[in-house]
């Protein structure tokens, strides 16, 4: 008789989601607040400059802890497309796909960090350029940086649309966390969008408003599907 091979609990995918994305929190926070807010300083490309070229190993952290983050974006996606694809196969499909080519946008998106690295350093050729040249350029790249993250955060604005509406109808999460990942969602579109055609605008609302109501709904997702987990008859009603 042929051996049948034991499903993996959904109670299994849920932990590994929440600890990944505890992961994504934590790797997030390192890199952008706790290292790149300390040193770069806004419009002034010299202090920048000095900052970063005293302190490259802490630059470096900075995007290692970045690209750690995004290797976990792609296990919290497998998780999600594994729970909800009961649900709607389509829309957990499409919400994978927008979850990768959000991380494909921010991995590529990190060489513009890599950028003053290169153009600070001590390289012979480099000797050709004027030493503000560089520090402007580096500048420069850091500001690349900024818009890159908020065009990959399109991809993911969409991906909690259609995450927060699975969760919503799926009955095995609360319902109160699919609108708060939907309102994460309107958050990062509203945001991507400001920076786009508003950036002004966007520096001043988002630090104030759409940044906390967004990590609310993420770290709220988080710390369910770590402690509490899913629904497991609720999950095993929608079939295979």
């Amino acid at each position: 008789m042929a051996n049948k091979t034991a499903e993996i609990s959904p109670q299994v995918y849920a932990r590994i989601g929440g600890l990944a994305y505890l992961l994504i929190i934590a790797a997030g926070a390192m890199g952008e607040l706790f290292i790149r807010s300390k040193l770069i300083v806004a419009d002034d490309a010299v202090a920048t400059a000095k900052n970063i070229s005293a302190s490259p190993l802490l630059w470096r952290i900075g995007i290692f802890g970045d690209l750690v983050m995004h290797v976990f974006d792609l296990v919290v996606g497998i998780v999600y497309y594994t729970l909800f694809k009961r649900v709607n196969k389509s829309l957990a499909l499409l919400s994978l796909l927008f979850g990768m080519i959000q991380t494909a946008v921010l991995v590529a998106n990190k060489l513009n960090l890599m950028m003053p690295l290169f153009l600070l350093s001590d390289a012979h050729y480099l000797k050709a350029f004027d030493p503000q040249q560089l520090q402007a350029w580096s500048y420069l790249s850091i500001q690349m940086h900024e818009y890159g993250f908020g065009f990959g955060l399109i991809f993911f604005g969409f991906e909690c649309l259609l995450d927060g509406y699975l969760i919503f109808i799926s009955r095995f999460l609360p319902r109160a966390l699919g609108i708060l990942i939907f309102l994460a969602g309107l958050c990062y579109l509203t945001n991507s969008f400001l920076l786009i055609f508003s950036p002004k605008l966007e520096s001043s609302l988002f630090p104030a408003l759409l940044g906390p109501l967004a990590f609310i709904g993420e770290f709220s997702m988080c710390l369910w599907l770590l402690i509490k987990g899913v629904n497991v008859k609720k999950w095993a009603e929608w079939g295979t």
